[in-house]
C-alpha cells in the first residue's frame, strides 16, 4: 500500500475541446422505425442531449460542484483507487463505506454524502453521523484500470476492507447497490473482523421452492422483474461479461455512444415514468457519462462482468451472509426480490423496507429516502 494522496478532479483543456469536437461531428444513425424506446435512445431524444451538452452543459462549474467533497488516492495491490472522503465532524460517528456499480459512479451519491456526514443539518439526529468513505470501482471513473485478470467481485472486497482499514477505520459498516451490493455481501461474506454490517438496496436471491410452486402476487412481481430484464434489459451484461474489449473501441471513441449505452438504463431502470429526467435532471445525466468519458472508461468498466459474470458471491451458498443485514427494496428495482427469497442468501436480515418510489438508482433518484433508510437502518447495528 501506499500514503493516501489528496486528489482534485483537474480535465485539461485540451479534453474538454476534443470532446466537443467529437460532439460536433457526431455520425448520427437513422431514426428507429417505433414510437418509444423499445429500440433503444430515440435520436430525436439523442440530439436533445448532444445540443445541451455542446451548448448549456458546464463542466467546469460541475467539477467545481464534484470537488467540494474531499477526494484522495491510494495504492493498493499496484492500483490507484479513487475515493471520496468526508469525515463527519461528530467523534461519535460510524465509518460508512458506499459502493456503486454500473453504468453508476460516485456521482450518485453527492447528494446523500452531506446528509449522512452532518445528519443535525439535514434532519436527523447527531447518533446518526457517518464518516462517508465512496470509492469509485477498479477501471471506473477517477480509479486506475487494472492491467491484468483478476478483479473480480472477491478480490474487490478484500481491496475495500483494506482500503477502509489503510484509512484508519478498524470498525465500519458497507453498503451498495448494484455491483456495489454484490461486493458489500462479498465483504460481509469473507467477514474478516471490520465490518459490523451491511445495508443493500439490490439483494441478489433466487426463487424459493414455494414461490415457483405457488407463486404469491409479490413473487410474480419479481417473476415479471426478471423475465422483462431476461428477454429485453440484459444485451448490455452479455456483451459486457463476454467481449469487454470490443465494445470498448466505440465507447471510448464516441462521447454519443458512450451516453446512449449509459443513459439508456436510466430510462429502463429509474422511476421515471417513461422518462429518465422525470428521476434525474439532464445535467446530472451527463454528469454520470463524464465520468466515463473523461477517463475513457468505455471498456474497463465493462471489463468487471466479464471478471465476475456467474461468478459473483454465493450463488450456491444458502445463508451465505452472516453480518446484520438490511435491504431497502424500491418499487422499480429490475427485479424488487421479496424478503423470502432474501432470507435464503441473507441469514440475519435485521432491517427491511419496502418503498413505494425510487428504482435502481436510489440514492441519485430519491436522496431523502435513502438517507432515511441507512439511518434507520444501521441504527439497528450500532
Amino acid at each position: 500500500m501506499s500514503k493516501v494522496r489528496e486528489f482534485r478532479i483537474d480535465i485539461p483543456q485540451a479534453t474538454l475541446d476534443d470532446l466537443r469536437r467529437r460532439l460536433e461531428r457526431t455520425r448520427w444513425p437513422e431514426a428507429e422505425t417505433v414510437t418509444d424506446w423499445n429500440q433503444g435512445v430515440p435520436l430525436a431524444y439523442a440530439k436533445e442531449l448532444r445540443d445541451y451538452w455542446l451548448n448549456d452543459y458546464d463542466w467546469r462549474a460541475r467539477e467545481a460542484h464534484f470537488n467540494r467533497f474531499p477526494q484522495f488516492t491510494t495504492k493498493i495491490e499496484d492500483l490507484d483507487l479513487h475515493f471520496i472522503h468526508r469525515p463527519s465532524t461528530n467523534p461519535d460517528a460510524m465509518p460508512l463505506l458506499i459502493t456503486h456499480g454500473w453504468p453508476g459512479s460516485v456521482v450518485e451519491f453527492h447528494k446523500v454524502i452531506e446528509p449522512l456526514a452532518d445528519p443535525t443539518n439535514h434532519g436527523g439526529d447527531a447518533a446518526d453521523a457517518f464518516h462517508v468513505v465512496c470509492p469509485s470501482l477498479p477501471g471506473y471513473g477517477f480509479s486506475g484500470k487494472p492491467t491484468a485478470t483478476g478483479w473480480g467481485v472477491s478480490r474487490i472486497a478484500e481491496v475495500w476492507d483494506a482500503l477502509m482499514e489503510h484509512i484508519g477505520y478498524e470498525r465500519y459498516f458497507a453498503q451498495g447497490g448494484d455491483w456495489g451490493a454484490t461486493i458489500t455481501s462479498a465483504i460481509a461474506m469473507q467477514n474478516k473482523g471490520h465490518c459490523a454490517g451491511i445495508h443493500v438496496n439490490m439483494p441478489s436471491a433466487g426463487p424459493t421452492p414455494e414461490a415457483r410452486e405457488n407463486p404469491t402476487e409479490r413473487d410474480q412481481q419479481a417473476f415479471r422483474g426478471g423475465r422483462y430484464y431476461r428477454d429485453w434489459g440484459a444485451g448490455y451484461s452479455k456483451q459486457q461479461s463476454t467481449r469487454p474489449q470490443t465494445l470498448g473501441y466505440g465507447l471510448v471513441d464516441s462521447p454519443m455512444g458512450q451516453a446512449m449505452w449509459v443513459i439508456e438504463k436510466f430510462l429502463e431502470w429509474t422511476d421515471c415514468d417513461g422518462h429518465p429526467e422525470n428521476a434525474l435532471s439532464r445535467e446530472e445525466l451527463i454528469d454520470n457519462v463524464m465520468f466515463y468519458w473523461l477517463t475513457a472508461s468505455g471498456a474497463s468498466s465493462a471489463r468487471l462482468y466479464w471478471e465476475s459474470f456467474n461468478r459473483a458471491f454465493g450463488r450456491d451458498e444458502p445463508s451465505a451472509v452472516q453480518l446484520p443485514t438490511g435491504c431497502s427494496i424500491f418499487p422499480k428495482e429490475i427485479v424488487p426480490t421479496p424478503r423470502s427469497w432474501a432470507e435464503q442468501r441473507y441469514a440475519n436480515i435485521v432491517y427491511w423496507n419496502e418503498l413505494d418510489k425510487g428504482g435502481h438508482f436510489a440514492a441519485f433518484e430519491q436522496p431523502e429516502l435513502f438517507t432515511t433508510e441507512l439511518r434507520k437502518c444501521f441504527r439497528l447495528m450500532r
